[in-house]
């Protein structure tokens, strides 16, 4: 099942069931259809989550360490953890202006989820349970500024830097599938999940060790090989094999 963020005209944020071409609205997130159907022509997709953080994994494919110059030691021991704000998200095919304050914009893509229920302390057995949905991700990160300072907030966390979508997938099994990555239609990164170092269920069991998560949170589970720098005129996509594709121009 589909489910999907949206407005409609003038009107407040709603969700609902994507089937066919026509929008189910439902009572919240994956809550009860109310009976109204909407044509998807007439409806403005948004990131499908609300979150009060997005909770990010850094580092979490070894071609991808490597790529960076980062494999001088061990492979991490624990996820790598950093933050983003609600202000980062951007809509399915929302353009993002790329900042007069970096030299280097990159494009992570990524396999994202949403949570459903309030999730701590979860384990290996139902870590998954806490999950409402599947969506794609760009981490858009300043490369330049990743590198200078003190945190990655202004590298990362800037506005518009996570687009999200376009629907979360809720029939979904997060173990192995395809993540791409094109810009301008040319393949630029080309992993599975299956390569990660922490696959999903780790990074749930071990983030809710020390952070409650809460319905409408997002986690992105890190980027596969191939990162590299973007710019006005170009257009990303993140396709993720079963969920779909995320377009997203840079202007």
């Amino acid at each position: 099942m589909k489910l999907v963020r949206f407005t409609a005209g003038d009107s407040a944020a709603q969700w609902g069931v994507l089937s066919g071409t026509q929008v189910q609205v439902t009572r919240g997130m994956g809550g009860e259809i109310t009976g109204e159907t909407l044509e998807v022509a007439a409806v403005s997709l948004l990131p499908p989550a609300e979150p009060s953080k997005i909770v990010c994994v850094g580092r979490n494919y070894l071609d991808h360490i490597r790529e960076l110059g980062n494999d001088t030691g061990d492979l991490p021991a624990e996820p790598g953890i950093f933050l983003k704000g609600p202000n980062a998200l951007a809509e399915p095919g929302g353009s993002v202006q790329k900042p007069d304050w970096t030299d280097n914009f990159h494009f992570e893509g990524e396999l994202a989820l949403v949570i459903g229920q309030r999730a701590r302390s979860l384990t290996p057995q139902n870590a998954l349970a806490a999950v409402a949905g599947y969506t794609c991700g760009l981490d858009l990160t300043a490369r330049d500024r990743q590198k200078t300072d003190l945190q990655w907030f202004r590298a990362k966390a800037a506005d518009r830097f996570c687009p999200l979508g376009p629907w979360l997938e809720t029939e979904f099994d997060p173990r192995d599938v395809r993540v791409q990555t094109r810009v301008n239609g040319v393949v630029r990164q080309d992993g599975r999940t299956a390569q990660m170092i922490f696959p999903v269920v780790d990074i749930l069991v071990y983030l809710t060790r020390f952070v409650t998560l809460e319905p409408g949170d997002v986690v992105l589970t890190g980027t596969p090989e191939g990162v590299g720098p973007v710019g006005p005129g170009d257009v990303v996509e993140v396709e993720v094999e079963g969920i779909g594709v995320l377009v997203t121009p840079i202007s």
